[in-house]
């Protein structure tokens, strides 16, 4: 049986058990649990890009649909997921171990650094889609039809005096469950609302409340866009690279070796707006198209009212693009952020598309 969603805890259960930190542990455990799935997910959409997932033939059988241990070891570490073979392996074994993929014959229950054939259960159809995980599963979907589609559901809102950024209404999300034939009638929307919240997919925006068919205000606590870093799966204690107040992007390391960290900068004044905009003045505008890989875009973005450019990874698709620090951030895919912090604006890049075209303003040299 699958590990990933071997538990149910319904919100009743969690606020009868006794005392906050055993809900608190619980609804940690839920989340974890959903990031390596979606860890995998990224993961098997990368492998099938990449055509390292094919059919293969070994001993007049064709096995389909599969990788070779070895080649995608060699592939992680090309790819910048880790610099060694002991930890790609680790990875792979925790993918195992979660039931994301398993030996084609179920044989090995040891991920070896060999030429044995493997295959995601989701290729397979082997993946135990118990009633949790279509719970799971139903919420990406939602998820990504919501960010998919031109529509209204999701604003700046506010409740309680407090503005909260792209907010769901709860009776307005279940009419558009029921628009889009998600649920058949009101009261089993509802419940998908409750179980979407259990499984801490969407939260009250203060989580003051469970979800019910009213005017609360609700949004999605799980951003399944993220791209997330294999070696997250090592870590048992976090999520690995956090969606936190310095910044939710991606840089691949934290520093270079020998403690270099010369791709950090600290602006050395702050500018307005309009000093940016001013006509003739010592600033120049730049575009770039940048397109994210599985780790990230490779930028930091800090600051507010104009935001600016903090950090740029050496080895990241931004520096690739001309990105440098210091750079002041104009527009995101063609919408003006100039007056705009930066924890909006880095919500406004991680939730959409992977390709983002940034327009900056950078200090001309003399």
């Amino acid at each position: 049986m699958c590990h990933i969603y071997m538990y149910h805890f319904t919100f009743k259960r969690l606020l009868d058990m006794d005392g906050i930190g055993y809900t608190l542990q619980k609804t940690a455990e839920l989340e974890r649990m959903a990031e390596v799935l979606v860890t995998g997910e990224q993961l098997r959409l990368r492998l099938h890009e990449s055509k390292v997932i094919k059919d293969r033939r070994h001993h007049l059988r064709t096995y389909p649909n599969c990788f070779v241990a070895k080649e995608i070891i060699d592939w992680l570490i090309e790819h910048k997921e880790t610099s060694d073979r002991d930890t790609a392996i680790k990875i792979m074994q925790k993918l195992l171990d979660q039931s994301i993929i398993h030996h084609v014959c179920d044989e090995h229950k040891e991920f070896k650094d060999m030429k044995l054939f493997y295959r995601f259960r989701k290729d397979d159809g082997t993946f135990p889609l118990d009633s949790e995980a279509k719970v799971f599963m139903r919420g990406q979907r939602i998820y990504e039809k919501l960010m998919n589609t031109e529509n209204t559901l999701l604003q700046s809102r506010e409740e309680e005096g407090v503005t909260y950024e792209r907010t769901l209404v709860a009776s307005e999300f279940i009419d558009w469950l029921l628009l889009e034939g998600e649920m058949a009638i009101r009261e089993e929307a509802e419940q998908l609302g409750r179980r979407l919240l259990e499984h801490c997919i969407i939260q009250h925006v203060s989580n003051k409340h469970h979800f019910v068919d009213g005017g609360l205000l609700y949004q999605f606590r799980m951003n399944f866009r993220r791209r997330r870093r294999l070696m997250e799966l090592l870590n048992e204690h976090c999520h690995g690279i956090p969606e936190n107040h310095d910044s939710p992007f991606c840089l691949r390391k934290q520093g270079s070796e020998g403690g270099n960290t010369s791709f950090l900068s600290v602006l050395k004044r702050q500018v307005s707006p309009e000093e940016l905009q001013t006509s003739g003045g010592p600033y120049i505008k730049k575009t770039f198209t940048i397109v994210g890989d599985a780790v990230g875009w490779g930028f930091v973005v800090r600051g507010s009212k104009p935001c600016h450019i903090q950090a740029v990874d050496p080895g990241g698709p931004a520096v690739a693009a001309g990105m440098k620090v210091c750079q002041f951030v104009v527009a995101v895919n063609g919408l003006n952020v100039l007056t705009l912090d930066y924890r909006t604006v880095s919500k406004l890049i991680l939730t959409g598309p992977r390709t983002v075209l940034m327009e900056v303003m950078e200090e001309m040299e003399y």
